[in-house]
């Protein structure tokens, strides 16, 4: 594996050996990483509230001697419907459909977009916007499909099924649907559910989601001028929660899931469940390949598979179709990536839902706890309404940061989507969303010779920052591209070389790889000439993703030799 990127070894400084033949990425990784800690913390700001409009003076960077004038005040960011001509020469008829997991409301909006004469479904995940794009062909509505990584082009198409990021906002359409609409309050993506929100020129726009969105999407409908319906639904199928934990894994039976909320966990899970009984898991979770987990799904659903049980995260929340009988916390805590806190109702309610599906082999569906302890907080939950979103993201667009750019022309990108940021006056229906990895992206190309356009790209590249692999990745495209204007993928890559890992660390590095692939791809779908070798890409990760799959297969009762994390210390927990 050592040998596919990066020959010389870094791997003591904390570098995973995989980018070939440039030693340099390695060392402005650990340098860039190194200054983040310090200055991430010092723009660090509270992201995701909703604290009244913001009220700031701008001045120039460096001394305050240049203010601009108030006509020019690019950070007003109070009203962000007027950023989309297109949808508001419209009064759209804005349905929302809400109602808990499994209540049938996207199912309405769907038999919709498929009686109208053009439109567009986006979607949170990559796994549905797959789904409505099949589901849409086979019944005979031509169907394109566009993902950041992918374009499926059917010959004769007027709908479209789309991941949210890629809506298009100047085209028009008879009906459109965005699934999920609850997120436009997520703090990392909901600014992408927002601009779709205000900006999809659609006759007939549906918004599927929970309750708690009813609030901000009334506020926000009420400035666009749009006419609203709320349509309400109910569970179409009985969610029990039970009265008593899982009390030993000679419990589980088929059609259980347990649900943890970390990779090693789930490894972990997977063997003891595997040793007491006479079940075999099937694994899903966030880092594994979209079609990984589809294909892992679709195990556990075959009822002649002997994969009769599943372990998974809380990736299993939305986008896959399951046949779950009972669903099984084995914790309702979390690490969010700065803390361990308890899952939140609305977090309980959408994994537990899972259960049960309507139309299943299950129709029923049981939910309880593995710590007796927790089994308060999940009845509290599930008999709780989602608290009421008060306000959505949003984020500027590149035209806005393009245009203060020029009146700064001394300053990185890093800089300026700081400054903008800290002086963008918002109505107190938004807030803007948490940049950070996207700073830290900025702190990295800031250090090449690329214009503003292409730094923004880079920006907004699916790199997942915490993963050291794929951030070198990242570097390396970036350097090649800056220093020729193309970049080809055996550069930093030798097709023919992936192998099956045989440890869980080699598993994870392959993870990682598959990021990397990802990533040349979604670039080769906006740099088209610069990078060429999107097929290549497309088939080492398809690659990838059959030796991800093979472990799972052949190693997958092996025990993960990480550090373990501590468990919380209950008497009653299966997990002491």
């Amino acid at each position: 594996m050592a040998a596919l990127l990066l020959r010389r070894r870094v791997s003591a400084l904390g570098v995973s050996p995989i980018l070939k033949d440039n030693v340099e990425s390695s060392w402005l990784w650990l340098e860039l990483r190194d200054r983040w800690e310090t200055a991430v913390l010092k723009i660090k700001r509270h992201y995701g509230s909703c604290s009244g409009t913001r009220k700031f003076e701008f001045t120039d960077l460096k001394d305050g001697s240049c203010s601009i004038p108030s006509k020019l005040d690019l950070t007003d960011l109070t009203r962000p419907h007027t950023w989309y001509p297109v949808a508001r020469k419209k009064r759209r008829k804005v349905i929302l459909h809400v109602g808990p997991t499994n209540s049938g409301k996207t199912h309405s909006a769907l038999k919709q977009l498929k009686l109208s004469l053009s439109g567009v479904y986006c979607g949170p995940l990559r796994l549905l916007a797959w789904e409505v794009a099949r589901r849409m062909n086979k019944e005979k509505v031509p169907c394109d499909l566009i993902t950041g990584q992918e374009r499926e082009e059917v010959e004769g198409a007027k709908h479209k099924s789309m991941t949210v990021e890629m809506a298009d906002v100047t085209s028009d359409y008879h009906c459109a649907i965005i699934d999920e609409i609850q997120m436009v309050g997520c703090k990392t993506r909901g600014y992408s559910f927002t601009r779709a929100l205000l900006g999809l020129a659609a006759d007939e726009l549906h918004l599927c989601g929970d309750t708690a969105a009813v609030a901000i999407v009334e506020d926000i409908v009420k400035v666009t001028g749009d006419d609203l319906e709320i349509h309400y639904y109910e569970r179409l199928s009985p969610l029990v929660p039970l009265k008593v934990p899982l009390r030993s894994f000679t419990e589980i039976r088929k059609g259980d899931c347990m649900v943890t909320f970390s990779r090693p966990g789930i490894y972990r899970l997977k063997k003891q469940i595997e040793r007491v009984g006479e079940h075999r898991c099937a694994v899903v979770y966030g880092s594994l390949p979209p079609q990984t987990r589809t294909r892992q799904a679709t195990m556990f659903n075959d009822a002649n598979s002997e994969f009769d049980v599943l372990v998974a995260s809380d990736a299993i929340g939305m986008g896959l179709n399951l046949q779950i009988s009972r669903l099984i916390f084995s914790s309702m805590t979390k690490f969010d990536g700065i803390e361990f806190r308890e899952l939140t109702v609305p977090e309980i309610k959408q994994i537990a839902g899972r259960a049960g599906r309507y139309g299943s082999k299950y129709p029923v569906g049981e939910v309880t706890c593995v710590d007796e302890e927790d089994l308060p907080l999940l009845h509290a939950a599930l008999n709780s309404p989602s608290p009421s979103l008060e306000c959505a993201g949003l984020f500027p667009t590149f035209d806005l940061l393009l245009m203060y750019s020029r009146l700064n022309p001394q300053y990185g990108f890093r800089q300026i989507l700081e400054h903008f940021l800290e002086n963008a006056k918002l109505s107190e229906k938004y807030f803007i969303a948490n940049c950070e990895d996207m700073l830290k992206v900025a702190a990295i190309v800031d250090e090449l010779p690329l214009a503003l356009h292409d730094k923004y790209l880079f920006c907004l590249s699916p790199v997942d920052v915490n993963d050291d692999i794929s951030t070198q990745g990242l570097i390396q495209f970036a350097q090649n591209y800056s220093k020729r204007g193309i970049v080809h993928l055996r550069e930093i890559f030798t097709p023919g070389t992936l192998q099956v890992p045989k440890t869980h660390t080699a598993m994870k590095e392959l993870e990682s790889i598959h990021k990397v692939l990802e990533l040349y791809v979604w670039l080769s779908f906006r740099m088209e000439d610069s990078f060429p070798d999107s097929e290549v890409a497309a088939s080492q990760k398809a690659i990838c993703g059959q030796l991800i799959e093979e472990f799972l297969e052949r190693y997958g009762l092996q025990m993960p030799r990480g550090k373990k994390l501590p468990l919380r210390k209950r008497s009653s927990s299966i997990l002491q």
